[in-house]
């Protein structure tokens, strides 16, 4: 069964394909779902972000309306906001998020996904937290440097 995280999640990205920009209160959606509307703001920062595609815009004042934009960059744009956002350190659950971010834009197959998500995760850099960071931002730089080579490459 899921749990209401997931079901938020689901209504959200089932409402933004028909259109890519949602507009909705976070009082009503917490309402709909009989929840906090903390657990909207949860379900937002964590599974709407830039990494995985998203914008969210807050707007306050008359009902505290969100806004939930899907953002359409081409290949070239996605990776160099990508590699201008990874910085100098990434946690694992932002470098898996912006992996698949990589794979949902046909940047990357499911296999490639796969292969870099091995090379990042905690147990294969057995690093302290502080060096482990870094070097998993410098793992990532090194895959969208070959993201852009193979792309030019092809000629896209």
């Amino acid at each position: 069964m899921s749990n209401i995280s997931d079901l938020i999640e689901e209504f959200i990205l089932a409402a933004i394909a028909q259109e890519k920009h949602l507009k909705i209160s976070r009082n009503e959606l917490a309402n709909y779902f009989n929840c906090a509307p903390s657990q909207i703001n949860y379900v937002l920062a964590t599974r709407f972000t830039f990494d995985r595609g998203f914008e969210i815009i807050s707007q306050r004042g008359g009902g505290g309306y969100i806004s939930v934009v899907r953002l359409s960059l081409d290949e070239d744009e996605l990776i160099n906001n990508t590699m201008t956002r990874l910085g100098s350190e990434i946690d694992f659950q932002s470098a898996r998020q912006l992996l698949e971010n990589l794979r949902d834009n046909k940047l990357m197959t499911d296999e490639e996904m796969s292969v870099a998500l091995c090379a990042v995760q905690p147990k294969s850099l057995a690093l302290p937290f502080d060096f482990e960071n870094k070097l998993r931002s410098q793992i990532l730089k090194n895959v969208l440097v070959d993201l852009c080579v193979r792309k030019s490459k092809e000629g896209r």
